[in-house]
């Protein structure tokens, strides 16, 4: 992807390279994404809903005037739906250059770690969750958290239905 920022690219090509993840929770499990792709973690505020849209849509949200789809995170992989609770958050990310709101149950912290730390992600995949997105699983000691690439969480017709890319 020639438009990642400089910083990305080096992270990517060298593993001893520090990288922050934002890390969440879905159920009982623990994902990380980039830092970079973050643009702000608000809380629950209401939600448009929009007809005729895939079921992981929650439909949408005003946000400073900029009208952002919003992804229910436990829909999209198939997970069972539970009511929002104090900790339910809005994770704005930038998407293919748009922005776009996931739904996860919590958000834990930043965290960093070295590029080494990173394992592949095993061949077989439960749950429902496409292996494209998950780019890597991170071991540290009492927990296990799943990398993800949101980008790649969704086919290109997923993409322009949502953002018209």
């Amino acid at each position: 992807m020639s438009n990642l920022p400089a910083t990305q690219t080096q992270n990517s090509s060298t593993s001893s390279e520090l990288i922050q993840l934002v890390s969440f929770k879905l159920d009982s499990e623990e994902y990380g994404i980039e830092v970079l792709k973050v643009r702000e973690i608000i809380r629950m505020i209401p939600i448009t809903h929009m007809p005729n849209t895939p079921l992981y849509v929650e439909g949408i949200i005003n946000l400073r005037g900029k009208i952002i789809p919003v992804v229910s995170m436990r829909k999209k992989f198939g997970l069972m739906e539970h009511d929002n609770s104090s900790q339910t958050r809005i994770v704005v990310m930038d998407i293919s250059g748009e922005l776009m709101g996931f739904v996860v149950d919590s958000v834990s912290e930043v965290i960093r770690i070295s590029g080494s730390e990173i394992q592949p992600p095993p061949n077989v995949v439960s749950g429902g969750i496409d292996q494209e997105c998950i780019t890597g699983v991170i071991n540290q000691s009492d927990r296990l958290l799943v990398l993800l690439d949101l980008e790649r969480l969704f086919s290109h017709e997923e993409k322009a239905l949502l953002i018209g890319g």
